[in-house]
């Protein structure tokens, strides 16, 4: 492990396939851009293997799987076509992962600063985290257009925790892929990865400090490993 935690004064928690399930939104949007040049759609497995790095890089995906891969002002044009689509599709096929008004009701009240740090646009992600009434408990929402470089640069994680007040070293980083554990190692944190997110990398295997079977596991795990400090 990179550091004990029993310092950790903030948490900053991914969002897609951590604190929501938001493929099935995703895939549609996926769907109807793909539509709209008459190609096929694509299963909901397809595009979850395609989350993370940003909408533009989703669309990038969606099409070179499709087998009309686009360049330059091609994909610059496709891109922003998606962006009306994608947010007509954020929160109706969407669902909270298990646990998390739980978890983020238990550090609250523990007096931890919690943060969501997501590559998704900003106003989309705090469209989802409102829809489902999670606001109140997050004291900064980072998206990927706030910042000048994506996960897994460290750029929004660090906008995060200045807006926390929180140094890195007191902070903790909570995802389910690799993108999440470069991002805090190069923010100078931890990180705790959760199993059953949309990472095709066993978790095991991404370098992360810890690994969960979900968030309900995150508050135990984290005494463990502080009793153990």
């Amino acid at each position: 492990m990179s550091r004990p935690f029993r310092s950790t004064k903030a948490i900053l928690f991914d969002l897609d396939g951590t604190l929501v399930d938001s493929a099935p939104d995703i895939t549609a949007a996926v769907n109807e851009l793909l539509a709209g040049r008459d190609l096929p759609p694509l299963r909901l497995e397809q595009v979850k293997a395609m989350i993370g790095g940003g909408v533009r890089k989703l669309v990038e995906r969606a099409f070179a799987a499709s087998g009309a891969p686009l360049l330059g002002s091609a994909l610059d044009e496709a891109n922003r076509a998606m962006a009306p689509i994608y947010r007509r599709h954020l929160t109706g096929l969407t669902t909270l992962m298990p646990g998390v008004r739980e978890v983020l009701t238990h550090f609250h009240l523990s007096g931890i600063a919690m943060g969501v740090v997501t590559n998704k646009p900003q106003l989309a992600a705090r469209e989802i985290l409102l829809h489902f009434g999670l606001t109140d408990h997050l004291g900064a929402i980072v998206g990927g257009d706030a910042v000048t470089c994506l996960k897994p640069a460290p750029d929004a994680l660090l906008l995060a925790l200045d807006q926390l007040q929180v140094e890195p070293r007191d902070a903790l980083m909570v995802g389910d892929s690799g993108a999440d554990v470069a991002a805090a190692r190069a923010a100078g944190m931890p990180a705790i990865l959760l199993r059953g997110g949309y990472t095709q990398i066993a978790v095991e295997a991404l370098g992360a400090d810890l690994v969960c079977d979900g968030l309900l596991d995150l508050p135990s795990a984290m005494r463990r490993l502080q009793d153990a400090a």
